[in-house]
């Protein structure tokens, strides 16, 4: 009997393996395609934003280091584009005006201590400087308590910080218009409000970044005293209680950068230094009320950290420059938060342009978003926290939505909910870090016990 033929030999199956390999790659597919798909019906974000955009996310703006920022042609409160091309995106906050300064400031200082912000100098106009102090509580939304500064301390761009209860005053300009600055330093004690001297500095500096850092007062930066030539040097002198430890200053590693108008923060017991420019106005040469002219000035988002070596190292810059920022921030919750500023001159009119942006540093990622704008661009605000508010003072103001440029001083105080994204979130919303999440540490015995469970 004839045998029956063979049928032919089924397939073999691809090991389990090769299978989950297969659907791993699948996932990462339909992954792409859906971010792909998600970011083209989003809102228009910078092309190199390098996160997902979520509702209720503000979209991270810092691009990737050589790559140059593009300009979309969309417009952001106004209609005309060469007004706004500064602007960077940022969700709409909720304002609320609270009771007005008793005067306007520009290139004034303040210190909050607990519920307490106190303002100081300032111009009042070109030509008028304000020499006392103004208390604004939070608490009952008033303003009281004015007394004199001492009558040999600078008007405006004060180098200034505070450890809860005395306030170090450093140098700054004496006088209206464009005058020089000065050596002269000061302390203040607020629960007696009495006035001490300090040790002067070996020279006058104009507007230097000023913090106290491990039991020393630092002063560094800021302007040489023709107001428009960057000083890179630091000093540090020793300092309790108000009073310095030492006769005279002590000489440190000098800055990267030099330059007025920057932020200076001390976070994690690290010291930071942020943003700035390199320039400023100049009293015009014979003039006898030092009238101020304008110099070019270069306007930097460089953010400079200084470690246990004493040596500088260079952090993640600024979504865009900024300047005049020195008392427009807050630390909350290891978050520093920076309103408003100045940024680069406009290209056509080569006038100065101000800042409406709210940007916050979260410390624990070094990273900067915008999270938000303010009720109009404004620079020198005096900046404040208080119960879940993040308030701000004084300046000077643009000249409307399509005008960024400098007109009014004002002494208006604002108010805002300030609520910030945690960390668990903002890391959730990275597309390469919800990658990272699903796959980075899955094995091949990972899946295996995965489909045997």
């Amino acid at each position: 009997m004839a045998r029956p033929a063979a049928t032919a030999a089924a397939p073999k199956a691809p090991p389990p393996k090769h299978l989950i390999a297969l659907a791993v790659v699948a996932i990462l597919g339909l992954v792409l395609v859906a971010d792909f798909l998600w970011a083209s019906s989003s809102p228009a974000v910078p092309a190199w934003s390098s996160r997902i955009d979520l509702p209720g996310r503000p979209a991270a703006l810092v691009p990737p280091s050589g790559k140059k920022q593009t300009k979309e042609k969309i417009s952001i409160g106004s209609t005309d584009i060469n007004a706004t091309f500064a602007d960077l995106p940022a969700p709409e906050l909720q304002w609320e005006e609270m009771a007005e300064a008793p005067v306007p400031r520009l290139d004034g200082a303040a210190m909050q201590i607990k519920n307490l912000l106190y303002v100081f100098a300032g111009y009042g106009t070109i030509n008028h400087v304000h020499s006392h102090v103004d208390i604004y509580n939070f608490s009952d939304n008033t303003w009281g308590g004015r007394f004199d500064m001492p009558k040999e301390m600078a008007h405006s761009h004060l180098g200034m910080v505070t450890d809860g209860r005395y306030v170090y005053v450093v140098t700054g300009q004496y006088g209206p218009q464009c005058r020089g600055p000065t050596a002269r330093n000061f302390v203040l004690d607020t629960e007696t409000k009495e006035w001490h001297d300090l040790p002067p500095l070996p020279v006058p500096r104009y507007a230097p970044a000023t913090q106290l850092w491990r039991g020393r007062l630092h002063v560094m930066g800021g302007s040489k005293e023709d107001r428009h030539e960057p000083g890179l040097e630091h000093w540090s002198i020793a300092v309790k209680d108000g009073k310095a430890l030492e006769n005279e200053w002590r000489s440190e590693v000098p800055i990267p950068r030099g330059g007025p108008h920057r932020a200076c923060v001390v976070a994690n017991d690290k010291l930071l230094v942020i943003g700035g420019q390199e320039g400023d106005f100049m009293a015009k040469p014979g003039s006898p009320i030092f009238k101020c002219v304008r110099r070019s000035e270069v306007v930097y988002s460089n953010v400079y950290m200084l470690d246990d070596g004493m040596k500088w190292k260079e952090f993640p810059p600024m979504p865009k420059p900024d300047s005049h920022i020195e008392f427009a921030w807050v630390n909350v919750n290891n978050s520093l938060i920076i309103a408003g500023g100045t940024t680069e001159k406009h290209p056509i009119t080569k006038k100065m342009v101000l800042v409406g942006e709210v940007f916050r540093f979260n410390l624990n990622t070094l990273e900067w978003t915008v999270i938000g704008r303010l009720p109009f661009r404004i620079k020198t605000t005096l900046v404040g926290y208080w119960d879940g508010w993040l308030y701000f003072t004084s300046g000077q103001r643009d000249k409307g939505p399509k005008d960024p440029s400098p007109k009014k001083v004002v002494g208006c105080m604002w108010r805002t909910k300030l609520h910030l994204m945690t960390d668990f979130y903002a890391i959730l919303y990275r597309e390469s870090e919800i990658i990272d999440l699903l796959f980075s540490d899955w094995s091949v015995t990972d899946t295996f016990a995965l489909e045997l469970l």
